[in-house]
């Protein structure tokens, strides 16, 4: 069974799949995804590259995802495009990587994803769990996380899903606002919950 795990940014995505991990279950990273396709030697790279020249490029041939955001940031002709160019390949290495998970024998895996219902990931999973937290907490989380302005931050804010929306498609919902005792002892319940279902579930993975 395969568990999509969603929230905006700032909600604490990561800290619930690394809470699930310790209970033993495996998880695959969209954000990690999405770095792997524009590695070096990747064709979403060379397309990038090809769009926006030389500038693009750190020293080392890595992308500057600094340049590119700026690139993207009031351009939204702009921001299809790199979807178009990125998100099918994205969308190919995340079955990949599920179906290697699938090959474990754990009873359930996660995928966690920022834009699980914008872009269509939604098809790839069995249950959606939402990370909730209230959006005047997403920006202070992030502000202190990231080397991004605030401004950067409300336009990834509007390019997510409404909270509304997130959670109008959930089945499962954790509020990540409290103390990490809250947090724990509810992904020690969903742990359960899940190994439940999984024992009846045999739903394959497919595109």
């Amino acid at each position: 069974m395969v568990v999509g795990v969603t929230g905006g940014i700032g909600a604490g995505k990561s800290a619930v799949a690394r809470a699930f991990g310790a209970l033993g279950a495996g998880w695959v990273d969209a954000d990690d995804v999405a770095r792997e396709v524009v590695m070096p030697g990747e064709p979403a790279l060379e397309a990038i590259h090809s769009r926006y020249g030389d500038a693009i490029l750190q020293a080392d041939g890595t992308l500057d995802r600094r340049v590119l955001r700026e690139r993207i940031f009031d351009a939204p002709a702009e921001r299809r495009w790199l979807e178009s160019e990125t998100h099918p390949r994205i969308r190919e290495r995340l079955i990949t990587h599920l179906e290697r998970l699938a090959g474990t024998g754990a009873p359930y895996c996660l995928l966690v994803s920022p834009l699980l219902i914008e872009s269509g990931q939604r098809a790839l999973v069995d249950r959606v769990l939402v990370i909730d937290v209230p959006e005047t907490v997403q920006i202070e989380r992030t502000l202190a996380r990231d080397n991004v302005s605030r401004r950067q931050i409300e336009a990834i804010l509007a390019a997510q899903s409404p909270r509304a929306a997130r959670l109008a498609a959930a089945d499962d919902v954790i509020d990540n606002s409290g103390d990490k005792d809250a947090l724990l002892e509810r992904v020690a319940q969903l742990d359960r919950l899940y190994r439940q279902l999984a024992s009846s579930s045999n739903r394959p993975i497919s595109p």
